[in-house]
C-alpha cells in the first residue's frame, strides 16, 4: 500500500502488529515502513482507522530494533534479579501443638 502524506510517500511492506487501540478508533502500530522508496524501517506510531492519517513516529533500523529488544530483555532480568536478591528468606518457624486450657475471662483481668 503505498501512500502521500503531504510530500511523504509510505509503503507498509508488512504490519508487525498492534501495540494498542485508542477509543478514537487511532491504533499504536509496529510495522516495516518504507518511506519516499527507501529501505524499509520498523516504524512505531498511531495511525488513523483508515491509514489517511497518521501522528510523529519513531523509526529503527534493523539493527537498532534488535539493540532496543536487547535492552528491553536486560531490563526485566535485571528488575527479576533485583526483586529476588530484596526478598529475605527466612527459615520457616517450626510450631509445636501445645494445648491451652480455656479458662473464663473475668472484668477483674482487664
Amino acid at each position: 500500500m503505498m501512500k502521500n502524506e503531504g510530500s511523504v510517500r509510505f509503503e507498509i511492506i508488512e504490519e508487525i502488529g498492534v501495540i494498542t487501540t485508542h477509543p478514537t478508533g487511532w491504533a499504536k502500530e509496529l510495522n516495516l515502513v518504507s518511506w519516499n522508496g527507501s529501505t524499509p524501517k520498523y516504524d512505531i506510531r498511531d495511525w488513523s482507522p483508515d491509514r489517511g492519517r497518521m501522528s510523529r513516529g519513531l523509526t529503527f533500523q534493523e539493527e537498532e530494533m534488535r539493540r532496543v529488544l536487547e535492552l528491553f530483555r536486560k531490563r526485566r532480568s535485571d528488575r527479576r534479579v533485583m526483586a529476588r536478591e530484596a526478598v529475605q528468606v527466612e527459615e520457616p518457624v517450626k510450631s509445636e501443638e501445645v494445648d491451652f486450657e480455656e479458662e473464663p475471662v473475668t472484668d477483674a483481668e482487664f
